[in-house]
């Protein structure tokens, strides 16, 4: 913002400018005089333009494969006193960022083809009591022998993981079992109302959607959901 009224100041002058914008003009005109005048800054904003070119340094000089880890023990060891999170933030604000080693993974891949059930939820992840919102998602850990895989099913209510399985692969049935460990753990009241949310995404044969509940019966909810997360039904589980 600060930029585009630099451009536009000439032409059209900085108070019309900040009447259509959300922004005061004694907001840009001390943005200015510290520009001007870098012994305004603060000290933090002073601290961040000393470590930027070293940042900058020891990234370059190490090929431009070092990570934020690598880059502020290298600033350690150079006698550089920086916090990890600061080297983390200014290398993110550079746009710098070291080489992973091995294959990127992803655990969600959103498939725009498949139909998009409604968020009966509105992206409002609280609950105002126990089993009235379960979460579920699964991510991976890295380790010495390859990829581990780790499904979780939360209460929104008391963020408490309330169901969860790990594999060395990525597939419905592992997460489903994270489910049935939850229904199993907390049983639920037949038509209590609970709803279960997940992101929206396919890989392989696994397929979720953003909503996906069915009302069912405890004795049946495995096999049933089971069956929605294969077909992407929407359904919302009460039992």
């Amino acid at each position: 913002m600060i930029a585009f009224i630099d451009d536009q100041r000439e032409a059209h002058g900085i108070e019309p400018i900040c009447k259509v914008l959300p922004i005061a003009p004694s907001t840009y005109h001390a943005h200015a005089a510290k520009r001007a005048d870098p012994a305004k800054l603060s000290a933090r904003a002073k601290r961040d333009a000393a470590l930027k070119p070293e940042i900058a340094r020891v990234f370059a000089e190490n090929f431009a494969v070092y990570g934020a880890r690598k880059v502020w023990r290298q600033l350690q060891r150079e006698g550089e006193e920086a916090a990890r999170c600061t080297v983390e933030r200014l290398m993110r604000a550079l746009g710098l960022e070291g080489v992973i080693r091995g294959k990127p993974v992803r655990t969600t891949i959103s498939d725009k083809a498949a139909p998009c059930p409604l968020d009966h939820v509105h992206r409002q992840f609280q609950a105002p009591r126990p089993n009235a919102l379960w979460v579920s998602d699964f991510t991976y850990v890295s380790t010495w022998t390859g990829f581990v895989y780790a499904a979780f099913v939360i209460d929104a209510y008391a963020r408490r993981i309330v169901g969860w399985r790990v594999s060395r692969t990525a597939h419905a049935g592992f997460v489903l079992d994270a489910l049935e460990q939850a229904l199993h753990e907390r049983r639920p009241v037949h038509r209590a109302g609970l709803v279960h949310h997940s992101d929206r995404g396919s890989q392989g044969r696994f397929k979720r959607s953003s909503q996906r509940v069915v009302c069912l019966h405890i004795v049946l909810a495995y096999q049933a959901l089971r069956l929605a997360f294969s077909s992407q039904v929407s359904c919302v589980v009460s039992d």
